[in-house]
């Protein structure tokens, strides 16, 4: 039987029939090229396949929660889904967006990817011991395409419709007008949820019950807000899969939540925690002098890695009307000294960020290349001449405080953008508005970082308040876009897809709970991200995300902060570690306990 949810029925099931004789079942899906490891592989290569179980893993972090289920909207989840729930498929770490069988036996998808066939393993199982079935699939897809997260709303509407295939056989068929490349791999990530659990249990709420999955792990307990437990499912069904083997290897693990950030470091000093990947230059440079670092019991490494950086940033909301013009955020920019606060704040620690991809052959540099400019041309009318040359680099300074030079190159763009200074103000020259906003931030430690922009802000005449809220209160307006500015980071894999449009499309942009935090609609950017999404190698990947890269950095949506290239990591040594580090970094889900018995 078929579940359709749109018309086109005829077109879309030729299209499947068509194609049907070019695919056959394979044991993993690349989104470009061919899997790394073959079929009957024993083991992923940055995992260690004897490690011990045993031992538990305790975990620190900043905020609080009130949810135990992460797909909808509404709440704040507890860390740890991954432990609890599994999908169809699971991604590797060591190749740029590869998945391999995991509840699912098999993968099929025909060469053009109009559709996806899984078929599952007859041996996965929930933790109540019922089996998985093809009902519980078509459950999660209706379910998490009707009331699940933003984008997952925006994926799963892709589909055009569901069709059994045997006993153990899912197809998925793509809307021919939304199909791409990515939608096999997206649909292989969709967790997968009980039907039988949900019958008598409303999806769209919070809830702090723990909810049945079928992965290495059951909550354990739960104190709201607070702290929540797993422990390690002794009869979980995947155990010996080679996907997995070596990796889950803790009998618990424990997340506490700290709502300061201060109390959660010393937390961690006095092992009330054994784990912490340090974001805090300063921290990293001034804060581990405590005598378990001199003694060896806490280890601290730097451990690099070959991803992407991705963007980290001030984020102007240009749903707000003070920052509609692109030369008004150009302009703010200048105001921003990095030299300076590197060197002051960040103990020289860090590099300025200067793409959206950062740190990837997927960042624009130089003038665009042939096939840039290809996709870039039909647009030209319409986008900045800046798309078209070199990205312009950003405001400089020499790093003594001194930015006088570059308040006058702001002072100039806000008097083009029809802003002027009158007694010490700035305001907008047709009604006497005064320019004001307010900068909104959840982590106290970005607190210097928002005040010395604001002060130099302050020469501009602009007024700038910083305020830091708790976590529920940010999520909520972070969610609903109610904010001037804040501070964000967007995470880039290396082989972005269908997440693009969820961070720069105009459909994310109207609708709450998408990362388009900027707020930006235009057809451009939605054009390139189609172009990302219907790449077939990684040739045309590149030359469309540089492309977006251009035409994103063109449109001075954000003031771009910093990065580094190494993962922090400070660990009570309890705790041992793999020594290959994939191309994504460390995988702390293949660490294991020192004193584990097995």
């Amino acid at each position: 039987m078929f579940r359709w949810r749109c018309g086109a029925l005829a077109g879309v099931l030729l299209a499947g029939v068509v194609a049907a004789a070019q695919a056959e079942p394979m044991h993993g899906i690349a989104m470009h090229g061919a899997p790394k490891y073959p079929p009957g592989f024993a083991h992923l290569d940055y995992v260690n396949p004897d490690a011990p179980k045993g031992g538990d893993l305790r975990r620190g972090i900043q905020g609080t929660f009130d949810s135990l289920n992460p797909y909808i909207l509404k709440g704040s989840p507890a860390a740890g889904r991954q432990h609890v729930f599994e999908s169809l498929l699971k991604r590797v770490w060591d190749e740029p967006f590869t998945m391999y069988g995991l509840i699912a036996e098999t993968v099929e998808t025909p060469e053009d990817r109009s559709w996806v066939e899984f078929t599952l393993r007859a041996e996965a199982r929930f933790h109540d011991g019922t089996p998985i079935t093809v009902d519980d699939v078509i459950f999660s897809y209706e379910t998490l395409r009707d009331q699940g997260q933003a984008n997952m709303r925006l994926f799963y509407r892709k589909v055009a419709g569901v069709e059994r295939i045997g006993a153990r056989g899912v197809r998925f068929v793509f809307d021919p007008a939304q199909a791409d490349r990515e939608l096999p791999l997206l649909m292989g990530l969709m967790p997968i949820l009980s039907k039988a659990y949900y019958a008598n249990r409303p999806f769209d709420e919070t809830t702090l019950e723990p909810p049945l999955g079928s992965g290495p792990y059951r909550v354990a307990a739960v104190d709201p807000g607070r702290v929540i437990s797993y422990e390690r499912a002794r009869d979980y069904w995947g155990k010996d899969l080679p996907i997995n083997r070596g990796q889950d290897n803790f009998d618990t693990i424990h997340y506490e939540y700290f709502r300061d950030g201060n109390v959660l470091f010393e937390a961690f000093k006095t092992g009330a925690f054994d784990f912490r990947a340090e974001g805090s230059a300063n921290q990293w440079a001034t804060g581990y002098d405590f005598p378990a670092v001199a003694d060896g019991r806490v280890r601290r490494e730097e451990l690099t890695n070959g991803r992407p950086a991705g963007m980290r940033a001030l984020v102007f909301n240009t749903r707000r009307d003070l920052f509609a013009d692109p030369r008004v955020r150009e302009a703010l920019g200048y105001a921003f000294d990095f030299e300076w606060i590197n060197a002051n704040l960040l103990h020289g620690a860090f590099e300025r960020t200067t793409s959206f991809f950062a740190n990837s052959e997927l960042a624009a540099t130089g003038d665009p290349t042939s096939q840039e400019l290809a996709l870039l041309e039909p647009r030209r009318g319409v986008l900045s001449d800046a798309v078209f040359a070199a990205p312009k680099p950003l405001p400089q300074t020499d790093g003594s405080g001194n930015i006088r030079g570059n308040l006058r190159i702001a002072r100039q763009l806000l008097q083009d953008a029809g802003w002027v200074v009158r007694d010490g103000a700035m305001v907008r020259a047709s009604n006497g508005t005064p320019f004001s906003f307010e900068i909104l931030l959840v982590f106290p430690e970005n607190e210097r970082i928002a005040l010395t922009f604001a002060r130099n802000l302050e020469r501009l005449g602009i007024k700038v308040g910083v305020r830091t809220v708790d976590t529920a209160q940010y999520e909520f307006r972070r969610q609903t876009y109610d904010y001037d500015m804040i501070i964000h980071t967007w995470r880039i894999t290396l082989s972005p897809g269908n997440e693009q449009a969820h961070y720069w499309g105009a459909a994310a942009a109207g609708q709450d709970g998408t990362r388009n935090y900027i707020g930006i609609k235009s057809d451009a950017v939605d054009a390139l991200v189609e172009q990302v999404t219907a790449s077939r190698d990684r040739a045309q990947l590149v030359s469309a995300m540089r492309a977006l890269d251009r035409v994103l950095l063109a449109g001075h949506y954000v003031i771009p902060l910093y990065h580094q290239r190494v993962d922090r990591l400070a660990y009570w040594n309890k705790l041992v570690r793999p020594e290959a580090i994939p191309t994504y970094g460390f995988v702390l889900e293949a660490w294991w306990a020192k004193d584990a018995a097995n």
